[in-house]
């Protein structure tokens, strides 16, 4: 619910927020993360293991 105070209104925090808190983008930066980690890593690892000694 909004309140008009003068020349300012209140909104409540509930009715700013337009998204949904249920954690879903959080588990997939995490996910993405970890596989670009995974991903690069292996390319170094088997970059390195093909230039020979």
């Amino acid at each position: 619910m909004s309140e008009q105070d003068k020349d300012q209104i209140h909104i409540e925090d509930d009715d700013a927020m337009a998204g949904e808190k249920t954690g879903h983008v959080r588990w997939i930066l995490a996910v993405s993360l970890l596989a670009t980690i995974g991903i690069l890593s292996a390319i170094w690892i088997f970059g390195a293991f093909s230039q020979g000694g």
